[in-house]
């Protein structure tokens, strides 16, 4: 099922209204990663669960921001032809 815009802007993660969630199985895990987020200043909330794998996917999200995708500009109909005829694209190469 597709997601559906609701209209309401999600916080950022690593805020006080959407903090990081993470889970770790032992007590120096919990500092280590305590550790990377209080020195990149991102609010947190981590569970101490020895017996359920551990999960940072929030920590990595943050560590590693998706980068923004630029489109290729296309050739307009009525632009030159890149092949430099001088004709047209819709009457050159954009048959």
């Amino acid at each position: 099922m597709a997601k559906v815009f609701d209209g309401k802007k999600t916080a950022k993660l690593g805020t006080e209204k959407n903090p990081a969630v993470v889970r770790v199985r032992t007590e120096k895990r919990m500092k280590e990663v305590a550790s990377i987020f209080e020195k990149n200043g991102w609010k947190f909330t981590i569970g101490l669960e020895p017996d359920e794998p551990e999960d940072i996917t929030d920590l990595e999200i943050l560590l590693n921001p998706p980068k923004t995708i630029v489109g290729e500009k296309k050739i307009g109909r009525n632009d030159p032809c890149p092949c430099k005829s001088g004709k047209k694209y819709k009457k050159c190469c954009g048959k």
